[in-house]
């Protein structure tokens, strides 16, 4: 019964939604990812992603979680599920990976925040991000970030030269502020690296705004997966069900069309050039007459009392008050009495901050500061200029999904990559 009743709803589905320009060559990716973290939404995209995993040439997926505990066990685990599955998708599509290839393939990266510097130690993942750029392709390597920048940084850091072998699509906002150190490295060190900087773009995917009902978050699940197959059980475990999904739109870029033309209209979204990135420096406590872009980087410098720990040191604590409540973010040690902290604003908002240390001596600091919906926003002297190659949300008012620069060129597919995806989902039944 249920099948017959999935077939009479994918019968329904409006064809004309269907945009979808395959690409022409299967893409080479590789999947760096927070999942098993704070933010279920990787659970989400990791299963979407299986289950059209035959349109990629997959060649990593790394656990890189800047904040959280995830692991590569919890990738491993995703694939169990797959497995299970993958008999009653394969018989709808040939080019499945086997489960073996994927695991083959899965690799732990750094757990937690690089220090303010960007980089620290190679980890496995890192390692493997450097080789899997240089095989000998001619294709490039499309990295597809849904975390921190952490692990990339310091492949770059490791072996500049993947520079050129490279393309990123990076789901920035919120994975910006927890990845500040790393992303200014990049940016300051690689701005000729070739990247999708999506800020706000990707929240199109999670949108309901003018989605019909039955696609809209709360109500998807219960009309399209419920309990399809071993994927679609394990679905409900994240949000009750309700799609978020916010990473999902780096994946989606790379089944519509041309990737290497991030102008054009896709599923994941369209992009414009931006040739520098804010970055503001305060060497004095902040009020509300300063105000910085969101998604901006911003340097607090502190003079302090000369301690006798090793350079960048985590010794110092910023504590925010943000509309989601309390978070606490670690200031590091220069040398010489000089200390630093890097802190990105992900929203439009009024912030209220206390720095404060253990350190005898230490200046404590308290501030505020107000944080507008411009981005990039004004030019600054202080600025990371970046090369021909760095692309962002486009900017233009009508595209913005409330305060979401760009949204609408995400949101405007989301029904038809539902709906799409409605159809696999019906396989597994």
């Amino acid at each position: 019964m249920k099948t017959v009743f999935l077939s009479y709803l994918l019968a329904l589905l409006p064809v004309t939604l269907m945009a979808q320009k395959p690409v022409p060559v299967k893409p080479r990716i590789l999947i760096s990812t927070d999942i098993g973290g704070t933010d279920p939404d990787d659970n989400q995209s990791m299963t979407h992603f299986l289950m059209y995993s035959n349109l990629f040439e997959t060649e990593g997926l790394v656990s890189s979680p800047s904040y959280g505990y995830g692991t590569k066990r919890h990738l491993l685990d995703m694939i169990d599920l797959y497995e299970k599955d993958l008999p009653k998708l394969s018989q709808h599509l040939t080019g499945y990976p086997t489960p073996d290839a994927l695991r083959t393939v899965c690799k732990q990266g750094r757990q937690g925040a690089a220090p303010v510097k960007g980089y620290t130690t190679a980890t496995e993942g890192s390692d493997w991000i450097i080789s899997c750029a240089k095989k000998i392709s001619e294709q490039p390597l499309w990295v597809l970030v849904w975390g921190g920048l952490d692990d990339l940084a310091q492949a770059l850091h490791d072996d500049p030269t993947i520079q050129t072998k490279i393309r990123v699509y990076w789901i920035g906002g919120p994975n910006k502020k927890w990845s500040a150190n790393s992303y200014a490295y990049i940016a300051q060190n690689f701005p000729n690296l070739w990247i999708i900087e999506a800020n706000g773009s990707y929240n199109g995917f999670f949108s309901d705004n003018g989605v019909p009902d039955s696609l809209r978050n709360h109500t998807y699940h219960d009309r399209y997966i419920r309990a399809a197959g071993h994927l679609g059980k394990d679905f409900r475990n994240y949000y009750k069900g309700n799609i978020k999904m916010g990473d999902t739109p780096a994946l989606l870029y790379m089944m519509d069309g041309d990737p290497t033309d991030p102008g054009k209209e896709s599923w994941g979204g369209s992009f414009e050039k931006v040739d520098h990135s804010p970055r503001r420096i305060f060497t004095t406590g902040t009020t509300l007459a300063d105000t910085v872009g969101v998604y901006s980087v911003m340097e607090f410098h502190l003079k302090g009392p000369k301690a006798t720990i090793p350079a960048d040191s985590a010794c110092f604590t910023m504590t925010v008050q943000a509309q989601i409540g309390e978070q606490k973010w670690p200031g590091y040690y220069l040398g010489n009495g000089n200390y630093v902290i890097l802190y990105i604003p992900k929203q439009t908002e009024t912030l209220t901050y206390t720095i404060r240390s253990v350190i005898p001596g230490f200046p404590q600091q308290h501030g505020k500061f107000v944080v507008n919906n411009n981005w990039p926003g004004k030019r600054g002297a202080a600025d990371y200029k970046l090369g021909p190659n760095w692309y962002t949300d486009r900017d233009n008012p009508s595209l913005f999904d409330g305060r979401q620069q760009g949204g609408k060129t995400v949101l405007k597919w989301r029904s038809a990559v539902l709906l799409d995806w409605a159809k696999r989902w019906a396989w597994l039944y």
